[in-house]
């Protein structure tokens, strides 16, 4: 249980977590079992605000003042920056290649999907512990998502997802679960990899002062090298597909870890264009409070009949953590956790 202080200090952060949606006019909801804390909307694509050990900051990030979460979803909306977690489907480049509700997208890569990423959703169950959401049927991929998201019983530390993805259409579908976690730009993730040629890197849109991302990987683990804040220094921006050795991925911010497992796949079942998981970092040194981590899953690529439906879950772990900012730290942090942890490629 949390001490009194750690206590005080989790009520602030939840009434200026709430105080925000409520500025916002968003609904909340709470899953807190005294180790943990998360906190989920049925608007705005039914997503994750937060995530955070008790008394302790969220480590996924949000936006709770980026739009109105009561504007109109239609076949013209753009994107709206609520961050947080959230589900898309893959692959990107077929975002608006399977619709009519507006020609004009055709073969377009974004915005997201807007009936799943920021319609209302239904609220189907709702527990202490648990809570399942239910999208509508979206008209630009043909699926139906049901997100259920609970707190683990006799892991005080973790927090279950589990997506059921329906193909809503009279004709068949084809496409994967794709689970999105926003977190903090200077976010230190570690991925288990076991060759170079697991790793793939895309080109970034070049801009003057943008430089892409530099990585290491060493030991049998994949990460992003550091850079400090700081004026001088470069914008650093890019994204990574990797296949990872095993089914998790680690990510470090102040003082929390946190563990993200699911089931891995072979190379051949994720669609080529995309990665089991993928890294997108944008890294601001003169403005670090604006940058962004994106901690990515790819599911299966499935193709499915009218009425058939696909799952995928992940699950997460956050645990405390007080060493250094260091690659060997973590990594040594990581190799001590490994085995109650099941984190298999270390």
């Amino acid at each position: 249980m949390p001490t009194p202080s750690k206590t005080a200090t989790a009520l602030v952060l939840s009434c200026a977590l709430t105080a925000a949606a409520q500025a916002a006019d968003i609904p909340v909801h709470t899953l807190d079992n005294g180790s943990v804390r998360a906190t989920v909307t049925d608007a705005i694509g039914g997503r994750l605000l937060s995530f955070g050990l008790a008394g302790q900051p969220s480590f996924i990030k949000s936006d709770l003042a980026a739009g109105d979460p009561h504007a109109a979803i239609g076949g013209t909306t753009d994107n709206v920056g609520w961050l947080g977690h959230e589900i898309w489907v893959g692959p990107q480049k077929e975002w608006w290649s399977h619709q009519d509700v507006n020609p004009a997208r055709a073969g377009l890569p974004w915005p997201p999907d807007p009936w799943l990423s920021l319609a209302r959703y239904k609220i189907e169950e709702k527990r202490p512990d648990a809570i399942t959401l239910a999208s509508p049927a979206s008209p630009v991929n043909g699926l139906q998502l049901v997100k259920r998201y609970s707190l683990v019983a006799g892991k005080p530390h973790s927090l279950r997802m589990d997506v059921d993805a329906a193909n809503a259409r009279k004709t068949q579908v084809a496409w994967d679960i794709w689970f999105n976690t926003r977190a903090h730009g200077d976010t230190r993730v570690y991925v288990p990899v076991a060759r170079r040629e697991d790793v793939r890197q895309q080109a970034i849109e070049p801009k003057p002062d943008m430089v892409p991302l530099t990585w290491t990987l060493a030991d049998g683990l994949f990460s992003l090298d550091a850079f400090p804040a700081g004026k001088g220094q470069p914008h650093r921006n890019g994204k990574m597909l990797l296949q990872p050795s095993a089914g998790w991925m680690a990510g470090f911010h102040r003082g929390q870890v946190l563990v993200i497992q699911f089931a891995h796949q072979p190379r051949a079942a994720i669609h080529p264009d995309q990665g089991q998981i993928e890294l997108y970092n944008d890294w601001q040194p003169e403005a670090p409070e604006k940058g962004l981590m994106e901690m990515e899953v790819h599911a299966p690529y499935v193709t499915l009949a009218p009425g058939r439906h696909m799952l995928a879950s992940e699950q997460w772990t956050l645990l405390p953590y007080g060493g250094p900012d260091t690659r060997a730290a973590q990594v040594a942090f990581l190799r001590a956790h490994a085995k109650e942890l099941g984190l298999d490629g270390l």
